[in-house]
């Protein structure tokens, strides 16, 4: 499946719940009108005034894709990325290399919260409770649950790629559904990878490789440092999650 063809998709199965019900009280307002024949403005309590009808209902919520090689999830533009702190999400984001999440702290996740992250090896707590396909390729599912927090996660795995998503909700556990049914196989396009997939060394001649491997080329960078090892990555620019064409160049900032 090609971007376009994945957007469209993404966008024609609707807006958020929190939106779609905002849009069902417009259109429960919408009727209203039409049965006691106004057409342009209702009436005040005590004729003191009008109230504007409704405008017309907003398109498909715009989205954007992210994803390790040729796996990607497709995400309303609107969201952040890693708007966390010690790894909780503050506001809908995507995750992703998070740095908060280094540091701990008991944060409770704020309602009406939702996220999806991505990694390179399966999330704590997954285990595979259904075997299916995406896009022809094998794919491993954690079903949903909710914490007593309302705090409700499952995950989607491509071994074969490397690639976990996790999305959790403090919305609803059909907003996790809704989010993990975004996920395809990309066969024209490639997500930048993370350097966490690597082992602890996180070697730039490593990780050069793995981009070769994806159809992708490096660009190297170099800088001091008196806290990492000679040779290791510290920096990806485009940023790890961006889809690129085969053949775009990825900077990498090394250590001299």
């Amino acid at each position: 499946m090609n971007q376009p063809e994945l957007l469209e998709r993404a966008g024609a199965a609707g807006p958020p719940r929190r939106l779609r019900d905002r849009l069902v009280t417009a259109a429960a307002a919408a009727t209203v009108v039409t049965v006691i024949g106004v057409t342009n403005v209702l009436t005040a309590p005590g004729g003191s005034g009008t109230v504007p009808l409704p405008g017309p209902e907003p398109g498909p919520v715009a989205m954007r894709l992210v994803g390790f090689g040729h796996a990607a999830i497709a995400v309303p533009k609107i969201w952040g990325t890693n708007v966390s702190r010690c790894g909780t999400p503050r506001r809908d984001t995507v995750l992703i290399d998070d740095p908060s999440a280094a540091s701990y702290c008991d944060l409770p996740r704020p309602p009406g919260v939702d996220s999806v992250e991505l990694s390179t090896v399966p999330p704590t707590g997954f285990q595979v409770d259904e075997i299916f396909t995406v896009d022809g390729v094998r794919a491993e599912r954690r079903r949903t649950t909710c914490a007593s927090d309302d705090v409700c996660w499952g995950a989607v795995g491509i071994p074969s790629l490397q690639v976990w998503f996790r999305a959790s909700s403090s919305t609803s556990a059909d907003e996790v559904e809704r989010i993990l049914a975004r996920i395809a196989i990309v066969r024209d396009q490639v997500g930048v990878p993370s350097s966490r997939s690597l082992d602890e060394s996180r070697s730039g001649t490593a990780y050069a490789k793995l981009l070769q491997r994806l159809g992708l080329r490096a660009e190297f960078r170099t800088r001091t440092s008196l806290v990492y090892k000679q040779g290791r990555v510290v920096g990806i620019s485009p940023s790890p999650g961006t889809l690129l064409s085969p053949g775009d160049t990825v900077s990498l900032t090394v250590i001299k």
